[in-house]
Order: C-alpha cells, then structure tokens, then sequence
C-alpha cells in the first residue's frame, strides 16, 4: 500500500477539485482518463502529482475542473479499479511533483522470523540511522526494461506519449552508475570537496568546496546528501574527483546522455542518499491484520513467530519503496511504473 502526502490541504474554493482516490489494479494514467471522462473534460485538464504503481493498493490525488458533476456526486463515485474518499474544491491543477512525500505499507510473505528477525532489527537499525542509497527502483526502466531498448533509436523516432518515459529512463540509468560507483568506493553517503549537496526532502542544492565539522555532522545526521547527477545539456557542475568520476560515467553512456541533451533538458541533481523516515515493522502470523506496526526492538508477542512481515515507512517524492527492498531483501522485482 502507498498513500501520498501532498504536505498541504485543498484550498475550499476555486475552479478545480481535489479528489482523493484509491486505486488497485489500474495505472494513474488511465484512472485520470477515467475521472476526465466523468467531468465531460479532456484527459490533459486532469491534474495528479506522480505515478503510482499498476499492483499497490495507492491511494493518491488529482484534480479536475469543476464541472456539473457536484462535489457529492464525486464522493459517491465507486468503480471496480478506483472509488473517490474525498472531495473538495482547490483553487488550481495539481502539477506533478507537488507532493510532501508517500507512505508505504508493505507485506513480505514466506518470511521465517525466527531465523532472520534479529538480523533483520540491525540491519533496519543501520538504514534508520544511514539511509539507503538513492538509486531508481526497476519501474522507472519499463516492463523487462522496455524504455531501456528504446533510448539507441533517438528523439525523432519516439512518440510523445512514451518520450517522457524513455527520457526519464535515460537520465536514470547515467544517475544509477554514477551511484554504483559512490556505493563501491564507499562515499555514496559521504561529502567531500566538488560535490553537489542537497537539503533532505528538498530541491534546494549548493556547492562543496572544502569541508568542515558543520557539514560532516549535518551530512551525518541525514539533513544533507551528496546528489549525482540527472544528466541534460553541457557538463554537471561538480568539481575535482567527482566531476572525473561523472565524466567518465557519462562516457560511457554516450546514447543516454546525448538524447536528453537533445531534448533540451538541463543538468539537474538528485540526492544519492535516501532517508527512510518512520521505519517500523511487525511480525503478523498469516499474513498483515492492518494494526499499526511496533517501533523498532518492541515485543512481537511471546514467540516471535510469523511468516509474514509489514513494513512501514516514509520516503521524500521521487523516491522507491523498491530502493529500501532491495537493502533488506533478495527478490526479484517486476517492473511497472514509477513511485514518484
């Protein structure tokens, strides 16, 4: 399960409405349709901050003009793949991006808590105190990485509706190398002179020309990351090693990096750490029963036994639950679309 947190409520008044929709089984793009169709208005006026993936239980927002179709007639909108929680009147479009974050609640099965529990408390332990490395989960790559193959054939020879995905795919394979390289040489979570830092949870970025004691402890403490790079036109404007390290990487993703330069996208940075705010489990025998989950270290009851877990935590937009995954677990993880 995800749930967005948009970090600010509908406004009361305006053109628009905000609704709140649950969805499963159903991609955000054709639920958008699908609202466009109810309000009489094309699929383009429909407003909604990121992709959610086709499988979770999402419940996430979007706005539509205001139209005939009252207020009480959104919040009775019940279909099999979606039905409407909320609706209010907002004062604009929701426009992608403009989310505080998203809440995932997730049920890993077959899991032998006796045998991995402890090593699975350090090991939460360890990301709630560290983070996990920011890399792009496998949805932002297409199904068995279909916007991957596209990328060789060039700008002319993709359609509008599916540029924006193979153009995000680029930008993220270069990002996730770059990470690959930070992680094996071990400053993946670590500043140092050249690099880019990012504010947590924020766009807000600013150069590292020498380090100091400030910036070790506030890099420490999660509130700013080392960012790599969301390649576009010209050079990143990293400096000393980690520009050589970028440079070299962009090398060797010569197709990536000049499709989007031929987009005309500029050079942009992401946070190589992710901070995993609220990490929480419980062990629930049989499956999840939808209780709040124990904060780390808390009894799970007298014999510790499941063979389910629930995973609960908070990731900044833009981020994957996969990321954290794939830092406690070994699966094989299918591709859909993206969790921004």
């Amino acid at each position: 399960m995800v749930e967005e947190d948009l970090g600010f409520a509908a406004s009361g008044t305006g053109q628009h409405v905000l609704l709140k929709v649950r969805k499963r089984n159903a991609n955000t793009q054709w639920v958008a349709r699908e609202l466009a169709k109810l309000c009489g208005c094309h699929p383009r006026d429909v407003g909604y901050a990121g992709l959610k993936d086709r499988r979770a239980i999402a419940v996430q927002f979007f706005t539509v003009p205001r139209s005939r179709f009252s207020l009480e007639a959104w919040r009775e909108v019940q279909q099999l793949e979606f039905n409407v929680l909320e609706a209010n009147e907002h004062s604009r479009k929701l426009p992608r991006g403009a989310l505080a974050g998203n809440r995932f609640t997730i049920c890993i099965r077959d899991f032998d808590s006796n045998a991995l529990g402890s090593a699975l408390e350090t090991r939460i332990a360890q990301i709630t105190h560290s983070g996990v490395p920011n890399y792009f989960g496998p949805q932002r790559f297409g199904h068995e990485g279909a916007n991957l193959a596209r990328i060789a054939e060039g700008l002319r020879a993709l359609r509008p509706p599916e540029r924006g995905f193979v153009l995000s795919a680029a930008r993220s394979l270069v990002f996730n190398a770059v990470l690959a390289e930070r992680v094996t040489d071990g400053t993946w979570d670590r500043l140092e002179p050249g690099d880019i830092a990012n504010l947590d949870g924020r766009g807000s970025v600013f150069p590292i020309d020498a380090m100091d004691a400030t910036l070790t402890s506030r890099c420490e403490g999660l509130d700013i990351h080392p960012t790599g790079p969301l390649w576009g036109r010209g050079s990143p404007p990293t400096q000393a090693r980690v520009g050589e390290l970028e440079a070299r990487v962009a090398n060797e993703f010569q197709q990536a990096c000049a499709l989007v330069a031929d987009a005309g996208m500029d050079q942009e940075r992401r946070a190589l750490r992710l901070a995993v705010r609220d990490l929480e489990w419980d062990g629930e025998p049989g499956g999840p029963t939808g209780q709040p989950g124990a904060p780390i270290g808390q009894p799970r009851g007298p014999t510790g036994q499941a063979n389910a877990i629930v995973l609960r935590f908070r990731l900044t937009r833009g981020s994957f639950a996969t990321t954290v995954l794939r830092e406690l677990i070994e699966a094989n993880v299918p591709g859909e679309e993206g969790g921004d």
